[in-house]
């Protein structure tokens, strides 16, 4: 049997639109994850304590505030300060091409942009945790 995807989904910042990642949410579920959904507003420090207690193999974050630029590298310090980077972090939202190019240089795993299937993220999670080294 193998190992079920555990995944933490959260919105940072002060962005209040949360449908799109529950339907997120409710899809990972729906395929088997165990996902944690931590709600609204939370700081980059308060997401990635989140995902070591957890113990999850990625953090999914949704950003439609236009702030990913500063959110996404804010999460990438705080997961390198608190030595997980072994935690795979991707994201949506409203992301130029551009932004999302620059922000997977920078280490974010993936970026999904409105209208993505949801069958997209199922499979790069299997693909991506299934590849991940289990910590010591």
């Amino acid at each position: 049997m193998e190992k079920k995807v555990r995944v933490l989904l959260a919105k940072p910042g002060l962005d209040g639109h949360d449908r799109g990642v529950k339907v997120i949410a409710a899809a990972l579920r729906d395929a088997g994850m165990e996902v944690i959904y931590t709600g609204l507003r939370q700081t980059p420090q308060m997401i990635v304590d989140a995902a070591i207690q957890e113990d999850v193999d990625a953090i999914g974050v949704s950003i439609l505030s236009g702030a990913h630029m500063t959110l996404f590298p804010a999460i990438l310090e705080e997961l390198k300060a608190k030595d997980a980077t072994d935690i795979i972090l991707f994201g949506g939202g409203i992301i130029p091409d551009d932004d999302k190019t620059e922000l997977e240089k920078m280490g974010v795993a993936k970026i999904f942009t409105p209208g993505a299937p949801t069958e997209e993220a199922i499979k790069f999670l299997r693909e991506a945790a299934g590849s991940r080294s289990p910590k010591e």
